[in-house]
């Protein structure tokens, strides 16, 4: 008997006695008379155990079996090995059709001596940047190198975006051999297709974003800019800003989004037994609508501040990498062994010594424009951001020079 049910028989006997009133009695065990009046009653035709609850001593309706326990600890352990507490719970009940509550999972989890997939550490203290209002006003993005077959297959890396202000996991998302200016392409070019066009991007500062060499031309030295890379012509062309990130955590949210796909990714690639980037890649699909059911949240401002992609812009031309070149005499460009033909022009000219534009497209095919207009295409080849040489050519004083030293020392 519990020391509250010990007051109330005390209080009973009292008014048994004939010591206090039923008032009284009620006041000082917070019940009202009529409840009161229901216990006295009580203990008068079945004694002290009157007090007791009726369910006292019995089984609760809602307590699982211990083959119920034995089974989850067993699914834990062999076909869901690694799921954390809360996508374990999610599994028993979606695919096991096993409802049982989160905190029930760990309790069993942990009593057969299972610890958490993840230990957590406290963190060093730092200012949380507001979210921005609006979708599309900010993305952030970023690629992760990791494990994500288990050994099953080679190492990839996830490129991928997140919109800063719902943390969506934006379309387009794809697993690579690693980080490159065409897998960032590949992702913006999805993301254009499904959702609009970004205001900006805030991204680390890798050397597909940003020049990091400290070598200038002298056509960068009178301009006082150096020419930017091929990525950021592609958003310089779409008119998107770009935000270096100086440290990890400023880019925190898209960061420890990989750290949620790192544990539930890896747990469904597992379950899927994907081996290779293809099956990866059919896996992160579906992937990407379940996490945002589960972790999106909604914007300061509902209405979404995407930019249109009009159909004025070519895509197609914007988003490729593009190299600036002489035509030969033989009416050819040539690029690190990559030579394209150039047909010729109206009445049969010639486009010898002209400045054109070299494109790869994403799907490799070569297109040469003259100002804006196509003048030759070539078949695919694999895509790469080549960086054609120039030849240097010495100056007839520079070679004077040299001429006159050489004799000197003869």
């Amino acid at each position: 008997m519990s020391l509250r049910q010990a007051k109330r028989l005390e209080a009973i006997g009292r008014v048994t006695e004939g010591l206090w009133t039923m008032a009284v009695a009620a006041a000082a065990t917070g019940l009202s008379v009529r409840q009161l009046r229901r216990l006295c009653r009580k203990v008068e035709a079945q004694g002290a155990t009157g007090l007791l609850h009726g369910n006292q001593g019995k089984k609760p309706a809602n307590k699982h079996v211990g083959k119920t326990t034995r089974r989850v600890v067993e699914l834990a352990r062999k076909k869901y090995a690694g799921f954390n507490d809360r996508h374990l719970t999610e599994k028993l009940a979606e695919v096991e059709n096993l409802e049982v509550g989160r905190s029930t999972v760990s309790r069993w989890l942990r009593a057969a001596g299972l610890g958490p997939v993840r230990k957590r550490r406290s963190r060093r203290h730092r200012r949380r940047r507001d979210r921005k209002a609006q979708a599309g006003l900010m993305i952030q993005w970023d690629g992760s190198h990791h494990d994500w077959l288990e050994g099953r297959g080679p190492w990839l890396t996830l490129v991928g975006a997140i919109d800063d202000a719902t943390g969506e996991f934006l379309p387009g998302a794809l697993f690579a051999e690693q980080e490159s200016t065409s897998a960032y392409m590949n992702v913006l070019r999805s993301m254009l297709r499904e959702k609009g066009c970004p205001w900006s991007c805030y991204g680390d500062r890798h050397s597909i974003f940003r020049r990091s060499d400290d070598h200038w031309s002298l056509e960068e030295e009178l301009r006082g800019k150096q020419d930017p890379t091929q990525m950021g012509r592609v958003l310089d062309g779409l008119g998107i800003e770009r935000i270096d990130a100086l440290s990890p955590q400023a880019k925190g949210r898209v960061e420890r989004m990989w750290l949620t796909h790192q544990d539930r990714l890896v747990s469904e690639l597992r379950l899927a037994n994907a081996n290779t980037s293809a099956e990866a890649n059919v896996v992160l699909a579906r992937y990407r609508l379940d996490h945002n059911r589960r972790f999106v949240v909604k914007a300061a401002n509902s209405e979404p501040a995407w930019r249109k992609v009009t159909t004025a812009l070519d895509l197609d031309r914007i988003i490729s990498f593009r190299y600036d070149c002489t035509v030969r005499n033989d009416n050819t460009v040539r690029l690190d062994g990559i030579v394209i033909d150039i047909p010729p022009g109206p009445g049969g000219r010639s486009y010898a010594q002209a400045q054109v534009e070299v494109r790869q497209l994403l799907n490799g095919r070569w297109r040469v424009y003259l100002r804006d207009q196509c003048i030759a295409t070539a078949t695919p080849t694999p895509l790469g951001d080549l960086r054609p040489r120039k030849a240097h050519k010495r100056s007839k004083a520079t070679k004077a020079f040299r001429a006159a030293v050489m004799s000197v020392r003869a």
